[in-house]
């Protein structure tokens, strides 16, 4: 079979629905999930030899139902690469980054767009929208283009301006509006009530985050079946750390991973950090944040529809979270450039802070094996960073 897919269920009320079933979120309010016939399709798969290339290769635990309906630009297989002289600049004897800027359009949110607009396709949507504060945006755009479906994407009026031109070359239906991303999802939610469009927006249907968790995969492949000690990632809607997090209990049914996992980090700037406030004070939901404010466009996310999800990983795997200012993310962006050559977005400068926080403190260990996810390209964000002051630190 080409996919084990299954069923559809709630993760807060655990209400199901037939697999073709499309859908938003739960009448609960609660983000619903993708079920697959998980020891069938372990006996269907080789973990050893995956036909194929990249995202794809996973499509037995993937949701489309036909390889003619894939919508793809050649997303996933991005590089694990041991970053040795940021280590030692940490402390660390066993970083490596995961550099998801290799991906089409430069950034991890290609790999929700490419299941998404794929399943949406197949279940005969025609038009899709999205609220973003940028990278999504770009991907949902292109993903659409690739599949012949008209974008709607509304971004927050300062978002930098390389996502706004690279969506209008999609051929998508751009809109800006005052405030935030959550503005921005008002104006989404209009237009689907309104217009028929389908809502693409992060956690508020099933399937972005069936290409989110192809990152633990992938990652597990790469490290031949054994987790690290500590995953570190910049945490705005949520949708890769909570994939990821489903990956790992979906290798586990299927016996491909053991039950160890990661203590997953998650990493918010000072401006906007919901989820952080959530985790310290021991709460399961998170409380919308007011005057939400940071460099990072990706992690102005106010109030996230996952955040009951990110909570329940970050507990579940003793992991944390930690939030750092603008000035720390600018010199993470810089740390990274002049000590592994990676250009990284000014979401990734905020996991590399956040880190370094955890070194300080001795959450993180010299000898653990600690993976960083550099989520995207700072060549989107040139305006940005161009603004702030350069400082060249120590190589």
């Amino acid at each position: 079979m080409f996919t084990y897919f299954d069923h559809l269920e709630c993760s807060a009320c655990s209400r199901t629905w037939e697999r073709n079933t499309l859908i938003n979120l739960c009448p609960c309010g609660g983000p619903v999930l993708a079920r697959y016939r998980l020891e069938e399709a372990a006996r269907a798969m080789d973990r050893r030899s995956l036909p194929g290339h990249g995202l794809w290769r996973y499509h037995a635990v993937l949701p489309v139902e036909s390889p003619e309906r894939i919508v793809s630009l050649g997303e996933g297989m991005t590089p694990l690469l041991r970053a040795d002289r940021l280590g030692r600049r940490l402390g660390l004897d066993a970083l490596s980054i995961k550099n998801e800027a290799l991906n089409p359009t430069g950034a991890f949110k290609d790999l929700g767009f490419s299941v998404a607009v794929s399943r949406a396709a197949e279940l005969g949507v025609k038009e899709v929208a999205v609220p973003s504060a940028g990278n999504a945006g770009s991907a949902a755009a292109a993903y659409a283009a690739r599949a012949g479906l008209q974008a709607h994407i509304v971004f927050p009026r300062d978002v930098p301006q390389a996502f706004i031109l690279e969506c209008r070359y999609y051929g998508a239906h751009v809109e800006l509006v005052e405030g935030r991303i959550n503005d921005a999802g008002k104006r989404v939610a209009e237009g689907c009530k309104k217009h028929g469009w389908f809502d693409l927006s992060t956690l508020k249907e099933p399937y972005r985050l069936e290409g989110k968790k192809y990152m633990g995969y992938h990652l597990a492949e790469q490290l031949d079946w054994v987790l690290p000690d500590v995953i570190v990632y910049p945490t705005g809607g949520g949708t890769g750390l909570v994939g990821m997090w489903k990956s790992f209990e979906e290798m586990e049914t299927m016996g491909w991973i053991d039950s160890r996992r990661p203590r997953m980090v998650s990493v918010q700037a000072a401006g906007c950090a919901p989820i952080v406030r959530a985790f310290e004070s021991g709460a399961s939901r998170a409380e919308f944040w007011e005057n939400a404010a940071t460099i990072a466009a990706g992690l102005r996310v106010p109030g996230a529809v996952g955040d009951a999800l990110m909570l329940r990983a970050l507990r579940e795997s003793q992991g944390t979270a930690v939030a750092v200012s603008d000035q720390e993310i600018i010199r993470g962006v810089e740390q990274l450039a002049q000590s592994e050559g990676i250009f990284a977005c000014p979401e990734t400068g905020a996991a590399l802070a956040g880190l370094r926080q955890l070194v300080e403190r001795g959450w993180v260990g010299r000898q653990e094996r600690v993976v960083l996810f550099n989520t995207g390209s700072a060549l989107k964000y040139l305006d940005v960073l161009g603004a702030e002051s350069f400082g060249s630190g120590p190589r």
